[in-house]
């Protein structure tokens, strides 16, 4: 049974336990509504909490949340007041004689005190996966013969990938021609552009056809790169390759992932991109909650590094093609308990761009639901024996 099938059975369990212990309490034992009312949701929450952190969510992000009785107990208080106190109101005001009526004013108490212990719960699951990525894990050197791989998806662009190779290999010759390897992935182009790379100099040209999307060539080239840090950036270079850099020591100084973020307060934007592609980059940041347990400045910048262990843990496992692949990778750092810092970045946006604002923006948050789909499906959760680095600790140990 997946995770999802889990969640709802225990949910579906604990529900059915509350409402039936509130209708004996007050119609067999004859005890007043709101203690029924509060012993039957007390009882109830116990044995959600028992199930979920024994049955549900094993090996999920969240399981560490549940371990936390503190913030756990919290939630469950609020939510146990609003459940008692709308059954009250309800009670006093319908003077209900039957057990049906009884179930009757218990539904909407259960709807609400739902809503309030969800957002409680996000709150907590915030805070516990900030801890996780908030230290370095400053894990064991990674394996790869390369100091830094990058990674560069590339769709019909003959006409610029030559610069793009060549300014990459330039801005980045402090590391040593061969300390850096550069791997064009060739997204399904119609012209020259694998072609060109190569006679550019990149070390790696991948071909992949058909056309498959961003998050396809992705993943090609962060499973093939060789690089002990493992960083990918966009074609046009909206970011200076220098900057990758920054991300280098980032990752050699113990962070597991580093990301941009254009919303960080020491980014600096020498062309912005049009208004409405700014405010639909603000929309699906938002829409991201949909995914993601914590909130980040900004999901889809072009510009990330992972050590290369890291990257095959996680490309390994995504599988969404499109534009929100950047935000499952979040999730499987998360979900994977993966240390992650936020970089400011220097964006010179491109006048050319192949983003279409309305069309990608739907197709993203389909696809954010499609990650949510995978997630309850299991498909994230690791086999016996698969990889995965030693967790870091979070301030309470877990």
């Amino acid at each position: 049974m997946n995770l999802f099938r889990r969640f709802v059975v225990v949910g579906l369990l604990s529900t059915v336990l509350d409402v039936a212990l509130f209708v004996w309490l007050r119609q067999d034992v004859g005890w007043a509504v709101p203690v029924a009312d509060g012993v039957a949701v007390a009882t109830a929450t116990l044995v959600s909490w028992l199930l979920h952190g024994t049955i549900t969510f094993p090996g999920d992000p969240r399981v560490r949340w549940y371990r936390r009785s503190g913030p756990y107990v919290a939630s469950s208080v609020v939510a146990l007041f609003v459940d008692v106190a709308i059954v009250t109101v309800l009670d006093m005001a319908l003077d209900p004689r039957t057990a049906w009526a009884l179930v009757v004013i218990k539904l909407p108490a259960l709807g609400v005190a739902f809503l309030a212990r969800t957002a409680n719960y996000r709150r907590y699951m915030y805070d516990t996966v900030r801890d996780d990525q908030r230290e370095p894990a400053r894990r064991p050197p990674p394996p790869g013969r390369y100091r830094l791989s990058v990674v560069i998806p590339a769709y019909r662009e003959s006409d610029r990938i030559a610069d793009t190779v060549a300014r990459v290999r330039a801005e980045l010759s402090s590391l040593g021609a061969s300390a850096l390897q550069i791997v064009v992935v060739d997204d399904g182009s119609d012209d020259d552009t694998a072609d060109r790379a190569q006679a550019a100099g990149a070390d790696l040209v991948l071909r992949e056809r058909p056309n498959r999307g961003k998050g396809a060539a992705v993943r090609a080239g962060m499973l093939a790169a060789e690089g002990r840090t493992v960083a990918f950036t966009d074609a046009d270079l909206s970011y200076p390759p220098e900057q990758l850099l920054g991300f280098v020591d980032a990752i050699e100084g113990g962070w597991d992932v580093a990301v941009g973020s254009r919303q960080h307060q020491a980014t600096m934007t020498v062309v912005r991109a049009g208004r409405l592609r700014e405010v639909g980059g603000r929309i699906v940041n938002v829409f991201t909650g949909i995914v993601l347990l914590g909130r980040y400045r900004d999901t889809q910048c072009g510009l990330k590094a992972m050590r290369s262990d890291v990257a095959r843990l996680v490309f390994g496992r995504t599988q969404i093609d499109g534009f929100a692949f950047d935000v499952e990778v979040f999730h499987l750092v998360e979900r994977y308990r993966l240390t992650l810092i936020e970089v400011p970045v220097h964006v010179v946006n491109s006048s050319r761009s192949t983003v279409h604002v309305v069309r990608d923006a739907f197709l993203l948050l389909r696809d954010l639901f499609r990650v949510r789909a995978i997630a309850r499906m299991g498909d994230y959760e690791l086999g016996p024996g698969e990889p995965l680095p030693d967790p870091a600790p979070g301030p309470d140990g877990s």
